[in-house]
């Protein structure tokens, strides 16, 4: 069995007379962890770097209707000496070039039609690359605290 000890609470009174309390108080005012900036200056950060996203679009969009075009007039058997085949094919030519041998081009033996693999493959890397683009921009656009604390706030 346990042994029982016994506890004896002692309580010391120093004096009957009630010491005075005297607090202070300090406001410290913090700066917010994300500066901002002018209003003006900002929006006009921000319409730069949307207008930099259309641009990017824009350019991505061109691409993938030329590349389009290529591989539609490719498994059409479309003839290359033709105005509008020869102007596709020398306009897409750049962007199909760093992907030729990736895979293999695929002819049919008697149609002419032809698939060109490497065309589909630059259609979505030019997709992926655009993309990519936009997201790295997104690290210059300006935010707000409220932004930061939603966002961080939600993730």
């Amino acid at each position: 069995m346990a042994e029982e000890k016994d506890v004896e609470e002692t309580t010391e009174v120093t004096s009957s007379v009630p010491k005075q309390v005297v607090t202070t108080t300090k406001k410290v005012v913090k700066e917010p962890r994300v500066k901002t900036g002018h209003p003006q200056q900002v929006f006009e950060t921000k319409k730069t770097i949307f207008r930099t996203y259309q641009v990017v679009w824009y350019f991505l969009g061109v691409i993938e209707v030329l590349l389009t075009f290529r591989f539609i007039l490719k498994v059409a058997g479309a003839d290359p000496y033709s105005g509008f085949a020869n102007l596709i094919y020398s306009a897409s030519a750049p962007f199909v070039w760093p992907f030729i041998g990736v895979l293999g081009i695929t002819t049919a033996p008697k149609g002419g039609t032809t698939i060109e693999w490497p065309v589909l493959i630059a259609m979505v890397v030019y997709a992926v690359v655009a993309y990519g683009i936009v997201q790295l921009l997104q690290f210059v656009k300006p935010v707000t605290p409220e932004e930061v604390e939603e966002s961080v706030d939600t993730q």
